[in-house]
């Protein structure tokens, strides 16, 4: 895999995770793309140098392997509908509340308030 694709997919999936963490909807849907595109330069990376072309039946030929470009088409699909169920969602909840920011639940700050009291 080239240097350049590794530190590529590296810094995608750091900006997808970083975007994650944020408690605005439009930043998590972004840094959900951000990580599917860093897969995928990764699933390409890691297949190798390109072949032949798998027509040809000569001997000795190098061959492509098309599983790599499998896996990629099937995770563009399910980032795909990912992608469109928290569109989705985002849209729900910007027409209920007129805010793009996820708020805490009653159930969380209870949790949050008994590990601090300790029990």
């Amino acid at each position: 895999m080239s240097l350049v694709l590794a530190l590529t997919a590296g810094a995608l999936f750091a900006a997808g995770t970083y975007l994650l963490l944020q408690r605005l909807l439009t930043r998590i849907v972004v840094g959900l793309g951000l990580i599917a595109h860093g897969a995928n330069l990764l699933l390409l990376g890691a297949a190798g140098r390109p072949g032949a072309a798998p027509i040809i039946t000569e001997g000795g030929a190098a061959y492509s392997d098309p599983l790599p470009q499998a896996l990629v088409l099937t995770a563009i699909v399910i980032t795909f509908g990912v992608t469109a169920f928290l569109l989705a969602l985002a849209w729900r909840s910007w027409a209920l509340t007129r805010s793009d920011a996820v708020e805490d639940d009653l159930e969380d700050r209870r949790i949050a308030r008994l590990g601090r009291s300790g029990g």
